[in-house]
């Protein structure tokens, strides 16, 4: 098989090639209610810009239970759908918002950044997010909403006040003295965090804050005794961004209050999933490997086409999940960049509980990170069933992610990191990366064709900035984990007066669709 994207990573959906390939309408028999909520993450930011109405309303469209999205206030006070400081990653402004009068931002695009599809997209008013109820049919959608600042909360209460009926509500931060603030006032608090603690839950207890969420995996970082649920009693829990098949099948066996995600579809699947199989607790049904990245042993003329770019043996996982035999229709869809594949069989027949492993090859890539490519599966009853069986006639497709992974390792001898050249006729950039106790040091060695150059880094979920050097702490625990940890790295600058980012993987810049980031192992890791 081969496979090649038609359309940018933006310009379709996963759902809509899904749809292609399986003649399914994605949606179809997924009507399954909370819990947990199933809120997303900004809106759809893989299909619509990020916090912004469009994408507001693309969540209500795909039956999602609600979204998150961020509040700040600009210069004249108004409070705006707005993630970052500055206007630069998601308009066509580079101002500061703190700096930016309201009508200084009515000529803002808020859209074009994303595709041609949303030129003149506004960046939407607190006011407009809460008028999407009206046009709503049926139940109200949740709204998450995450103060990004200090000094909103009053502001945030008086417009629910204005708003008849009043949509329902959890007003978030990972600032505590701003979620004690809103829960005083009356509001539906939730306190965010990386990970959960006990110090959290002590707070969250002895101030009467409704929730609590924390980020992929954080509900692990407690002792059981500390996640039980009698501890958490008045309490809502909660999870942000989770996006892995297995995090989010966690999420809903718990069963959390609610989560959001980037991938809606994927979600409610799998919430679709736990509730039609109810007494199954094992892994995620489709099990994919990572794809080991490594442009520096590709023949030139392969890196010329592209560095994103390999050759794999990989062994999938299918498994039935149900207690009766299931028919599984499998495809590989390739969201971006060209591949091929061969391997994989088109239907597999599986019976009660029964695992099944896949040999395939796969080969392609492109010039740069982006969406990787996807193992689709589509579950059916085998023979016709009773009309009270869980699994509807239509089937329930999942999915999961191959993700494309390059890896450094942290040594205390300097370490060249090669960054991608990610357009035809780019010359070299590289910097080096050298461990020092507790910490790792990158240093620019050749910005490319960059002027003034500077380092950006994320580690472990942090994003930093330096200058020709900077320095990074190494997560705890970090030399027991032979996985390693989330790490990506490269240089900014500017090229031909224009700002440009060169990157040593994907993972910058921050939002999703950039692909994922690398990881960084410790020397001792198996290789």
């Amino acid at each position: 098989m081969t496979g090649r994207s038609t359309r940018g990573p933006w310009e379709e959906s996963e759902a809509q090639a899904f749809d292609s390939l399986t003649g399914l309408d994605r949606g179809a028999g997924l009507a399954v209610p909370p819990p947990p909520w199933i809120l997303g993450h900004r809106g759809v930011p893989l299909e619509a810009p990020e916090n912004t109405l469009a994408g507001m309303r693309r969540a209500l469209e795909l039956g999602l239970d609600g979204f998150e999205y961020d509040l700040r206030a600009c210069a004249s006070g108004e409070a705006v759908l707005m993630h970052d400081e500055t206007l630069a990653r998601t308009t066509n402004s580079r101002a500061l918002l703190s700096k930016a009068q309201l009508p200084e931002l009515f000529g803002v695009d808020a859209g074009g950044w994303f595709s041609k599809q949303f030129v003149g997209e506004p960046v939407p008013l607190f006011d407009e997010a809460l008028e999407l109820d009206a046009d709503h049919p049926g139940s109200m959608p949740l709204h998450m909403i995450e103060l990004k600042e200090t000094g909103l909360v009053q502001g945030v209460l008086e417009k629910l006040e204005e708003v008849h009926p009043r949509p329902d509500v959890r007003v978030a931060s990972f600032m505590p003295d701003v979620v004690i603030e809103a829960q005083r006032a009356g509001l539906p608090a939730m306190l965010l965090a990386d990970k959960a603690s006990d110090d959290d839950r002590r707070l969250c207890r002895r101030e009467g804050i409704a929730a609590y969420g924390v980020g992929p995996g954080g509900w692990a970082s407690l002792d059981p005794e500390e996640g039980s649920d009698d501890l958490w009693v008045g309490c809502e829990r909660w999870s942000w961004s989770l996006d892995e098949p297995d995090e989010i099948l966690s999420a809903c066996r718990m069963p959390l209050a609610g989560f959001n995600t980037n991938h809606p579809q994927r979600a409610l699947a799998i919430r679709a999933l736990a509730r039609w199989a109810p007494e199954d607790d094992g892994p995620y049904p489709l099990v994919c490997p990572e794809l080991l990245v490594e442009p520096e042993s590709l023949p030139e003329q392969v890196r010329a086409r592209g560095e994103w770019y390999g050759e794999w043996s990989v062994r999938l996982g299918l498994r039935n999940p149900f207690p009766f035999g299931v028919q599984v229709r499998c495809s590989l869809f390739f969201p971006s960049g060209a591949f091929q594949s061969e391997g994989l069989p088109r239907v597999i027949e599986l019976q009660a509980e029964e695992e099944r492993h896949l040999d395939v090859q796969l080969k392609g890539g492109a010039r740069s990170p982006g969406p990787d490519p996807l193992l689709g599966a589509l579950f059916r009853a085998r023979t016709p069933m009773p009309d009270n069986t869980a699994l509807p006639a239509a089937g329930l497709l999942l999915d999961a992610p191959l993700v494309r992974r390059r890896v450094a390792v942290a040594d205390p001898l300097a370490r060249r990191l090669n960054l991608l050249r990610e357009g035809a006729g780019e010359p070299a950039a590289s910097l080096s990366l050298r461990r020092t106790g507790h910490r790792v040091r990158l240093t620019l060695e050749h910005p490319g064709d960059l002027q003034e150059g500077h380092l950006i880094a994320s580690l472990d979920g942090r994003t930093e900035r330096g200058g020709r050097t900077l320095d990074l702490l190494l997560p705890e625990h970090f030399d027991q984990n032979p996985q390693g940890s989330p790490f990506t790295c490269g240089i900014e600058g500017v090229r031909e007066g224009t700002p440009h980012l060169l990157r040593w993987a994907g993972g910058l810049p921050g939002g999703v669709g950039h692909g994922a980031p690398g990881r960084l192992v410790p020397l001792s890791a198996p290789r």
